[in-house]
């Protein structure tokens, strides 16, 4: 497999600038070893007998840190397929996210727009109910996804209370595990619920710091990027640069190595340098506001 990985990057480095541009724009997912840990939790759901008390994952990381990307990682592994003996689909995985406050209506909504259900605005919310649940009966989910969970705060004590026992009446019914997700507040929804909080185990990604396991995420980026010069992203210059540039959020990590690559294929340069890190277009997080409040926003 590593040298399959060896041969593409020879081939996509041997290409015209443009074409290494935009392979360096699209999406990969970098590996590290708290997202493997994760990983593997949720295939354990995946395989986990029906219960009266099924368990819960709650994935909890500050915003761009990773977790909607591993959520879409778990989900690419557990595509929907057709069962070739009953030729039925099959969707072990659904994932969908949050409502922007929490609406009952809105939370089926999203379930069935996910799986290309029709919905009906003058549908009873009590029909809509047994209809997401039959579907997804039909389907044979067996995990739930629900990201932004953190959502329900959004709305007043009662429809929190009401969305949570809408989410736990769903679980309940179906017999799967869900997984939730969001920033920190996620945690504050789920605890509103002594029931539900008891069910789910909480599994936290924090900011990344200058240790082992980040010069490791280091060396991983550098492996896929598409420059011809080793650029030793694991340096202590280079990988503090970019630790305080990135405030320690993997997702800020890769735009700022997503633009050094940029300018160094634009520049010839062929590998990322201090130079090239202080030249990019680029505004740390935290000193976005201060930006805004430069230049009149606030």
């Amino acid at each position: 497999m590593e040298h399959i990985a060896d041969n593409l990057k020879t081939f996509i480095v041997n290409s015209s600038s443009e074409e290494r541009i935009l392979y360096t724009k699209e999406f990969k997912w970098i590996g590290y070893t708290k997202a493997k840990i994760i990983l593997d939790k949720m295939v354990d759901l995946t395989t986990y007998p029906k219960g009266h008390r099924m368990p819960n994952l709650l994935l909890v990381g500050e915003s761009n840190n990773g977790k909607t990307a591993l959520l879409k990682k778990f989900c690419r592994s557990h595509q929907s397929y057709v069962d070739e003996k009953t030729a039925k689909l099959k969707c072990p995985v659904l994932m969908i996210q949050s409502p922007p406050e929490p609406d009952e209506k809105r939370f089926y909504n999203a379930i069935l727009n996910s799986v290309l259900a029709p919905t009906k605005t003058s549908e009873k919310i009590e029909n809509r109910q047994n209809r997401v649940i039959h579907l997804l009966k039909e389907l044979e989910v067996k995990v739930l996804i629900i990201d932004e969970i953190h959502h329900v705060l959004a709305g007043t004590i009662s429809k929190q209370r009401l969305f949570l026992n809408v989410i736990k009446y769903l679980s309940n019914e179906l017999n799967i595990p869900l997984v939730c997700s969001g920033t920190k507040l996620a945690f504050n929804a789920i605890q509103t619920d002594s029931q539900l909080s008891n069910r789910f185990e909480p599994n936290i990604l924090v900011r990344w710091e200058n240790n082992t396991d980040y010069k490791r995420l280091l060396a991983s980026f550098e492996k896929v990027l598409p420059i011809k010069k080793r650029s030793n992203l694991i340096e202590d210059k280079l990988s503090n640069k970019i630790l305080l540039m990135s405030d320690g959020l993997i997702g800020e990590i890769s735009k700022i190595l997503e633009l050094s690559t940029i300018l160094a294929i634009n520049t010839t340069s062929e590998k990322i340098t201090l130079d090239i890190l202080n030249e990019i277009d680029y505004i740390a997080p935290q000193n976005r506001k201060k930006a805004f409040f430069n230049n009149g926003i606030y």
